[in-house]
């Protein structure tokens, strides 16, 4: 994977990039004022019949403008309650019911719009509905903008592990209308600024230097840096999911942070904390044992964890996990092969890399020195 160069300022009304999978590739729209427009979806809609999911957030904000860009399609939709604890079996049936209740066939087109829950639900629904029909994603959150909406990776949690039920299925097209963003709260915006960083950690060290300066103008929702900072990760994970679609190698490197994120959201229950906030604390985490492992300069740990803080995020994890249930839940991981658990660490920053040699002690230790910080 080739590095990218300095961070471009992005001042165009309309960007797009595209994510080079062959046949499957697939372009990225980033703009504001893109929700109603014809031309981002009709190149993108196999046949006539268009299944809208959104949640009962999102839907009064946005349905009414989504629709309008779908004009003269045959629209049907389905409004999921709002959370992370939906993202689930029993409310992926919401959607096959009302995909079978209007007698959708293999032509139907499925668009989600919504945060990274409605995404992947959507994509999920899409992979599996007679087997397999096409979707396109119009992520409204800074997080889904980012990283869930691109690269197809559909799924729901089980109450033993988050996203362990999934399939991967790209989708035809990502339409991020950066105008959604008003309406996240402070909370939410934050959130996704975790997985922002995360790309400048796993190897775009000039993106890192420039979200050091930028992140409050970021938190502001400055309409340039936001265009900026979207276009910059969405062509870091373009690149990445380009080079390893399926994550047999280098893909698993954007999963920085979320080992110990996942066992954050599992071990305090969906939905408690946000899944951006406990990305956030898995990068301090990460860079925490790559600092004690001796792959990690002091100094660079601290830069990681004010980056992180300035962008609004939790540093420090909750105490009310013990380390060993840190340690089993850690165990629930896609990362894991023939029973070793394998961590994306840091060896510089814009420098990650996939590691099973993480002794258990060393692992205990970082879990105790970080919620010792919460005392």
């Amino acid at each position: 994977m080739g590095a990218l160069g300095p961070v471009s300022v992005s001042t165009a009304e309309r960007q797009r990039l595209d994510v080079e999978l062959g046949e499957r590739s697939y372009p990225i729209y980033i703009g504001r004022n893109l929700l109603s427009d014809p031309a981002c979806y009709r190149p993108y809609i196999v046949g006539e019949r268009v299944m809208i999911v959104s949640n009962e957030t999102v839907a009064p904000l946005y349905l009414d403008a989504l629709r309008a860009g779908l004009e003269g399609f045959e629209i049907d939709q389905v409004i999921l309650p709002d959370g992370e604890r939906y993202k689930d079996l029993t409310t992926l049936n919401h959607i096959f019911d009302a995909l079978l209740e209007r007698r959708c066939g293999r032509d139907v087109t499925i668009v989600a719009l919504g945060g990274g829950v409605v995404g992947d639900m959507a994509g999920f629904a899409a992979a599996c509905y007679q087997r397999g029909v096409p979707f396109i994603q119009v992520p409204t959150t800074l997080l889904a903008q980012v990283d869930s909406s691109v690269g197809g990776k559909t799924g729901v949690n089980h109450p033993a592990g988050k996203n362990m039920i999934g399939a991967f299925h790209q989708p035809r097209a990502v339409i991020a209308d950066t105008a959604t963003l008003e309406t996240l709260s402070e909370r939410e915006l934050s959130a996704g600024l975790a997985e922002v960083i995360k790309y400048g950690l796993i190897s775009d060290r000039l993106f890192f230097d420039w979200l050091e300066e930028k992140v409050p103008a970021l938190r502001a929702l400055d309409p340039v840096a936001l265009a900026t900072a979207i276009d910059r990760s969405c062509q870091n994970k373009a690149l990445i999911v380009a080079a390893d679609e399926r994550e047999s190698g280098q893909r698993a490197l954007l999963n920085l942070g979320h080992s110990f994120g996942h066992a954050i959201e599992a071990g305090t229950g969906y939905g408690t904390w946000l899944h951006g906030e406990a990305v956030g604390v898995g990068l301090v985490m990460a860079a925490q044992l790559s600092e004690r492992l001796g792959w990690l300069k002091p100094v660079d740990t601290a830069r990681i964890q004010d980056l992180v803080a300035c962008a609004g995020l939790p540093i420090v994890p909750p105490d009310s996990l013990p380390s060993e249930r840190w340690l089993e839940l850690m165990a629930v991981d896609k990362k894991v092969q023939r029973g070793r658990l394998r961590l994306v660490l840091l060896q510089g920053i814009g420098a990650a890399l996939l590691t099973a040699d993480v002794d258990a002690g060393q692992l205990r230790a970082t879990i105790a020195a970080a919620q010792r910080q919460t005392a």
